[in-house]
């Protein structure tokens, strides 16, 4: 799965209709062009896209005040909402995920009930336990990577970065269900979205047309 997809839902969805320079923006508000393929060119070529698909609606509206072609602004159809969703709960429980789809789930995570949010996280526990069971089956962490050769050092990787996912993943649910955060149907979730004009300290500074700036 591509993390894009879900980056750029969710940003539409947080601001209810968003144009391309604001889903561009928020998203380097996160730092996701750092840690995701979310550059400019695939923020707005997902855009299209899913308008294409029906999953976004697009709709032109008044030129900016500084003059060029009428802006393109996108709201969530029933069906992006569905998909958006969907990404959202398949990104959170698989444990196989990259690690920048992982992170775009966990930036939305709020927006689902707190109890299905720590249901599909122990999901993702029990996925990596499971995984891990059948890797140490032909491999043994006590008895050192040099055992099978340098190739060791490929499971050595792998079962240690399992470890700390099922590790960190614990460490989620606890805090949630401490009681940390805001989530859907607890009152208004926290939004890391930049205001119409707000300057973003972490823009890359590339210009696009496509919305009329």
């Amino acid at each position: 799965m591509s993390a894009i997809r879900l980056l750029v839902l969710g940003a539409v969805r947080q601001h209810g209709r968003a144009h391309g320079y604001q889903v561009r923006n928020d998203l380097e508000f996160w730092g996701a062009h750092e840690w995701s393929h979310a550059k400019p060119g695939s923020i707005y070529h997902a855009l299209k896209q899913m308008a294409k698909q029906d999953l976004l609606r697009a709709h032109e509206v008044a030129p900016s005040t500084v003059g060029g072609p009428p802006r393109t602004e996108y709201e969530l159809t029933e069906q992006g909402s569905k998909e958006f969703f969907r990404l959202l709960r398949e990104s959170l429980t698989a444990h196989d995920q990259q690690l920048d789809v992982l992170s775009a789930a966990v930036g939305f995570i709020v927006y689902l009930p707190r109890a299905e949010a720590v249901e599909l996280l122990k999901q993702r526990v029990l996925g990596i336990e499971e995984w891990r069971s059948a890797v140490t089956e032909y491999y043994t962490p006590e008895a050192g990577p040099e055992s099978l050769g340098h190739i060791g050092e490929i499971m050595n990787l792998w079962v240690g970065s399992a470890d700390f996912g099922a590790e960190w993943t614990r460490g989620l649910i606890e805090r949630i269900e401490r009681g940390a955060y805001t989530f859907e149907g607890e009152g208004e979730p926290f939004r890391a979205v930049l205001g119409e004009g707000e300057e973003n300290p972490y823009a890359t500074g590339e210009v696009h047309v496509e919305d009329g700036r």
